[in-house]
């Protein structure tokens, strides 16, 4: 498997699983201080990889009602202060070619969301930045499809590829999640992630947005690093209730601490396994 370096952060199959970890999207420069500064202080006490994760717009929102961020320039201000205060790479989200450079100048990981993977032109502008991308497998893909998506950024002459397991759609407005992708996809030789929130989510299930099942993140990012992932992906919020994007499933912030104390604990154990 490869060894992919993001900053200070070693992600390979030795190496203790990062935690890529933030609100969902950008609300205010205030929610996203003052999620960073906690995921930070939990993080640096259990001696937990972080990496922070927020979108400054999200394009692929089903109602026009919906919340979509204060756009690149706003956002990209914001995520800038996170991460010279904080000390911490940060992961952002594209959606148009055109963005790949602006945002390489903050982000240290460019994200292709899972419903753009198979879109060629992203992948290659992503990649032609030099930035690690982080490559999020379509609900409708199978695992081992992923080999040709990555190829496509290292045909680029990118070779610091990860990618995001996040539930495949089954029926109507919901997700499930074949733990033997995990295996598959590293079995490709990239790290692999699994996003713990995006995965319950229930697309389009409640009333033209999507629902969720966020009961589930505990017993599944459990499961993802005791079959070996390398990253743990999730959303988390101070005040979910009042979250401005995907509050149905994101994990209130309350509950980090205790998650990854039993994440750390499978991790360590799991690496005694021969």
């Amino acid at each position: 498997m490869k060894t992919i370096q993001i900053k200070n952060i070693t992600i390979n199959k030795t190496s203790p699983f990062v935690l890529i970890a933030g609100p969902c999207v950008i609300e205010s420069e205030e929610i996203t201080m003052e999620t960073a500064e906690a995921i930070k202080t939990i993080t640096d006490d259990l001696h937990i990889p972080f990496i922070f994760k927020s979108s400054y717009i999200k394009a692929n929102r089903q109602s026009i009602a919906s919340y979509t961020g204060p756009g690149i320039d706003k956002g990209l201000k914001v995520l800038a202060k996170v991460k010279k205060e904080f000390q911490v790479p940060i992961l952002t989200d594209i959606h148009l070619t055109q963005d790949a450079n602006q945002v390489a100048e903050v982000a240290d990981i460019l994200q292709i969301p899972a419903f753009l993977c198979r879109q060629t032109d992203i992948v290659v502008a992503a990649a032609k930045t030099g930035v690690p991308i982080n490559i999020k497998k379509g609900q409708f893909m199978a695992p081992e499809d992923m080999a040709a998506i990555a190829q496509k950024a290292e045909h680029s002459g990118n070779h610091q590829i990860l990618i995001t397991e996040r539930g495949s759609t089954f029926g109507y407005h919901n997700l499930v999640v074949d733990f033997r992708s995990l295996t598959i996809m590293q079995n490709l030789g990239y790290p692999v992630v699994f996003d713990a929130t995006h995965s319950l989510q229930l697309p389009g299930g409640s009333s033209g947005q999507s629902g969720g099942l966020p009961q589930f993140i505990f017993p599944l990012a459990r499961a993802a690093v005791a079959a070996g992932c390398q990253a743990i992906f999730l959303e988390t919020h101070p005040c979910v209730e009042d979250a401005l994007c995907d509050a149905s499933n994101m994990l209130p912030l309350q509950k980090l601490k205790d998650l990854l104390i039993q994440l750390k604990q499978i991790d360590e154990i799991r690496k005694q396994i021969p």
